[in-house]
């Protein structure tokens, strides 16, 4: 295993997760370095760092800078080959290095790799945050290789395979350095949620490849921990949503395929107030006030990211997953997609 590899973990006020799970990194990942980028909490955990884990390297931010903020100004104090992004609240497990490096020395053009994401919790099943790799939709909705929406499936190796997906899951994501620096890391308008999968996209128009091996596992509380109901997510989620698409898609497509989005936005939103989690529904009308407020900022994105080119990356499904899941009932990624 190369020692030019990094495992990069951010923390904010995550003693006790690292606490929990850091053991595991350390014990797992020799001979790669081990790093937690602190976002300047304002808990114990770098003294409780230096105490137990001198051996592993720190960076200490003078602010916290959100998930985007965050590693994208702790990477460029590192110098490595590959980095991977890893959660705090994952546990990895003995040689997860190894598939993941083999990967990205086996294919020059895979610029991203992530292993199977199973749920801490409950270990026969895939985590929300990645599971078996991610997908996107013809109308820019992620969903996954098993898990579409909120619907989980038990991994009984139907997904034991090694191939190319839309995007890696940012819980556990190895990247080659050189196209995180190239693409300008994870676009910190998004803050967080939803940013790694703008940064695969980029990465596919770029002309690379994002792949996922399910020689490598880990473990993952993520979605585990959070309410039924979270204001907060859905405001992120369906605010970078509107973002990801505009800044992605082909112009041909973008001016029909915006509105349909925007319509069925609102449906998710009357739907919300409908199930009593009112909160939830006016996160997603103020998710679309903050687009249209900020919209110049949106076209200067764009632009940005116009010498990308726009052609649609081959792992993009050309359905409607809402369509799939809601009206259709189908539940399992396998039966959406090949």
């Amino acid at each position: 295993m190369s020692a030019s590899t990094a495992v990069v973990i951010l923390n904010y006020n995550g003693r006790a997760l690292l606490e929990k799970f850091l053991p595991s990194v350390v014990a797992f990942s020799s001979p790669a370095r081990v790093i937690v980028a602190d976002n300047a909490s304002t808990d114990d955990s770098l003294p409780w760092l230096e105490k137990n884990y001198p051996q592993v390297e720190r960076i200490a931010m003078d602010q916290n800078r959100g998930f985007c903020g965050g590693y994208n100004t702790a990477l460029k104090m590192v110098k490595a080959d590959r980095y991977v992004l890893l959660n705090s609240d994952v546990e990895v497990t003995p040689g997860w290095l190894v598939p993941l490096e083999e990967v990205l020395d086996q294919y020059p053009d895979v610029a991203a790799v992530q292993p199977k994401v199973l749920a801490e919790r409950q270990r026969d099943h895939f985590e929300y945050a990645g599971a078996a790799g991610g997908l996107l939709d013809t109308l820019g909705y992620p969903f996954c290789r098993g898990r579409i929406f909120y619907h989980t499936e038990k991994d009984e190796g139907q997904y034991d395979d090694e191939r190319a997906i839309f995007w890696s899951s940012g819980a556990c994501m190895m990247i080659r350095s050189a196209w995180f620096h190239r693409l300008g890391g994870l676009d910190e308008d998004f803050f967080a949620h939803m940013e790694e999968i703008d940064l695969c996209w980029r990465l596919q128009r770029a002309g690379q490849k994002v792949y996922y091996t399910h020689r490598s596992q880990v473990f993952h509380v993520g979605g585990a921990t959070l309410q039924a109901s979270n204001p907060r997510k859905t405001y992120y989620n369906f605010r970078n949503g509107l973002s990801l698409i505009y800044s992605n898609l082909p112009a041909g497509e973008l001016v029909f395929k915006f509105p349909i989005r925007l319509a069925l936005d609102w449906v998710a939103s009357f739907k919300f107030m409908l199930a009593g989690t009112v909160r939830d529904g006016l996160a997603v009308l103020r998710a679309h006030a903050h687009f249209f407020r900020n919209f110049k900022r949106e076209v200067n994105r764009r632009r940005r990211s116009a010498e990308l080119g726009y052609t649609r990356p081959a792992t993009q499904y050309s359905g409607w997953v809402v369509w799939d899941f809601f009206i259709l009932g189908k539940r399992k990624a396998a039966d959406v997609v090949d």
